[in-house]
């Protein structure tokens, strides 16, 4: 049977131009939402900067080899070896690595669905939709429903993960003279890959070891690695190995907790290898620059989205004549990028003017700029009277 399908459906005016009404409650919907958005990440932001420069200032180097107990609930960083007192044990595969922790990641060899549209207008304002629907077999996380597929004939998937992913800390884990909570251990380090061996796979339980084998390092559990079926499962081991670590933490007794600052934020860092406290304030200042700026783009890509959905219909009326809708569609999508650029830099501005009011005053200059812009463009766009 093919593995491609495809449906060509066509919608008249009358239908587009109701459903494009309906995308203006998306719009006036999300069009708020955005807006809250953005000045809760500028609120965050200022929370997590002002919490980093807190701890910054609170941040007391410590050694590793021994628990000053006049440290205790300060922010400390420390360096040293981790060790793990006993091996990580995978009670599900019976294995057990020397490791500070063990991370199992299962896949399973699964149809999967893929979907491609492509939209034409036609003369009169009816559109044309081709849908086309691929079918493709992947090692994918989890299993795919086969029965929501458009054709699930011929692409049954069958098959299950048996205990899913787990992350897996060793019992007792040290850093010198301290412990190291759970919750700590199952961040640090980068695993690297575990193979599994021949005395691994014989210490399989009964009802797994049946129909498993070994590929390249993992478990596979299936007839033929070479040739997978549909609901085959590998599954792959990764460890981290005990070595040098820095924690910033607050130092509770002889263990670690998340600090919390005055500011707002809770503050725990850990990092593999030898780094200054200065640097993680710093690696911690980076990524928070980074997802503040991420979620303002994002904000803005998406209050765009809400202004063209309340603007849509005016394409649609206009695709009587398909050339004609097309210049309305990049004419609205156009100024529909101006307001959510000019609101989103007004929402930003008022935020920040509050903390920095220089850099608030410029943004709000933008915006404003960006508002006088639009204008002009709206004129410009009017047609001449006689």
């Amino acid at each position: 049977m093919a593995d491609s399908y495809t449906e060509v459906t066509s919608q008249n005016w009358f239908s587009r131009i109701g459903e494009s009404i309906k995308g203006i409650l998306f719009g006036i919907i999300v069009i708020p939402v955005t807006i809250v958005l953005l000045w809760w990440n500028e609120g965050r932001a200022v929370t997590t900067a002002n919490s980093l420069k807190e701890g910054a200032a609170a941040m007391v180097h410590v050694a590793a080899d021994k628990v000053d107990p006049a440290n205790d609930k300060k922010l400390v960083h420390v360096t040293g070896d981790a060790k793990a007192d006993g091996p990580v044990v995978d009670t599900v595969y019976g294995l057990s690595v020397p490791a500070l922790r063990l991370v199992r990641t299962e896949v399973i060899y699964q149809w999967v669905e893929n979907k491609k549209t492509e939209k034409k207008e036609k003369v009169g304002g009816s559109e044309e939709t081709t849908t086309t629907y691929t079918y493709e077999k992947k090692w994918v996380d989890e299993p795919v429903k086969s029965s929501e597929f458009q054709h699930p004939e011929g692409h049954a998937n069958t098959g299950d993960l048996i205990p899913e992913d787990a992350n897996i800390s060793a019992e007792s884990v040290t850093l010198g003279a301290f412990a190291v909570p759970e919750a700590f251990v199952k961040q640090m380090g980068n695993p690297i890959k575990n193979a599994v061996t021949d005395a691994d796979l014989a210490k399989l339980p009964a009802d797994l070891k049946e129909g498993t084998k070994i590929q390249d390092g993992a478990f596979y559990i299936g007839q033929n690695p070479k040739e997978p079926k549909i609901g085959d499962v590998r599954v792959s081991f990764e460890i981290v190995k005990p070595g040098t670590f820095s924690i910033l933490a607050a130092q509770i007794d002889e263990t670690f907790e998340p600090y919390q600052a005055k500011a707002g934020d809770a503050i725990y860092f850990i990092e593999e290898g030898t780094v200054s406290g200065e640097t993680m304030f710093k690696n911690a200042a980076a990524a928070n620059t980074m997802i503040t700026w991420l979620v303002r783009f994002f904000g803005f890509l998406f209050m765009a989205f809400g202004f063209m959905a309340i603007m849509r219909p005016l394409s649609v009326l206009g695709s009587v004549i398909p050339f004609i809708g097309n210049i309305i569609g990049m004419g609205t999508g156009l100024i529909s990028f101006v307001l959510a650029g000019t609101i989103s830099f007004l929402v930003i501005a008022i935020a920040w003017i509050f903390v920095r009011p220089l850099l608030g005053i410029a943004m709000l200059a933008l915006a404003i700029g960006g508002f006088i812009y639009m204008r002009k463009l709206a004129a410009a766009s009017k047609p001449a009277t006689a």
